[in-house]
């Protein structure tokens, strides 16, 4: 007897819900399916909005429904008119492609601010960077941003090539030094230091895949309790002192 829509809800991973599925064609690489579960489990049973871009023959949304739960608004994306056909009840198929500037923009008027965005598109540079710029703005504070796929960044096919400009990859280097800025020496800290600087807490590289976790971000602080022997004399936390010096005695 199939499973229940609630039982799978209650199934304990999304390996689970991957092994059991048998209806329309799913295919992801093996490694997605954890860290998926790793990021994406607390918001299962809630009302969220979630949004993956390149839904092919529709395995996913399936899988998806099974492990967020009814009470999750599902929409995909694709540029093929034939899966128009997958939408049902609470998921939502929009059609377009996402390379196109404008359908992005409008894309934003006819959703919600989305809790957990994927792109598992075209893949080619032009497609995840313009998809970057249009859609991460409109993904909600605390949500996620995922971009599938990154080994295309290395494939001349999709417009990339190892550390060649303008690819994803190296865009996403960059958001490396974005997160960083509030440390960069003042010459080049008014080109780092961003809106992304103000918006991402984390990223999360893993093999082929880039998470992004958002977050209304404020410049660090240094938090100092207690005191710490250092050889011949004390560094006392309780004193606000510049970070460089707390480093160097660390270190000596």
């Amino acid at each position: 007897m199939p499973l229940s829509l609630t039982q799978y809800i209650y199934m304990k991973s999304l390996r689970e819900i991957f092994e059991a599925h048998n209806d329309r064609l799913l295919h992801k690489w093996n490694h997605y399916i954890e860290i998926y579960d790793k990021h994406f489990s607390s918001l299962r049973d809630k009302e969220i909005t979630f949004l993956e871009i390149g839904i092919a023959d529709g395995g996913s949304l399936q899988m998806w429904r099974k492990y967020f739960g009814e009470r999750a608004l599902l929409i995909g994306v694709d540029v093929n008119p034939e899966c128009k056909k997958f939408e049902e009840g609470n998921t939502k198929i929009i059609i377009g492609s996402q390379e196109d500037e404008d359908f992005l923009i409008n894309l934003k008027s006819q959703i919600p601010i989305i809790d957990i965005l994927i792109d598992d598109g075209g893949h080619t540079m032009k497609q995840q960077t313009v998809t970057f710029k249009h859609l991460f703005n409109h993904v909600k504070e605390n949500g996620l941003y995922v971009c599938e796929d990154l080994h295309t960044s290395y494939w001349y096919e999709y417009g990339g090539g190892l550390k060649k400009r303008n690819t994803f990859i190296e865009f996403a280097k960059q958001l490396v030094d974005n997160i960083h800025a509030w440390h960069i020496e003042k010459k080049s800290k008014k080109k780092m230091l961003n809106w992304l600087t103000e918006s991402i807490y984390g990223l999360h590289f893993y093999d082929s895949i880039l998470v992004i976790e958002k977050r209304k971000m404020q410049p660090p602080e240094v938090l100092y309790k207690g005191t710490q022997q250092n050889k011949n004399h004390v560094v006392d936390f309780g004193q606000r002192k510049k970070l460089s010096t707390i480093i160097k005695s660390w270190v000596k």
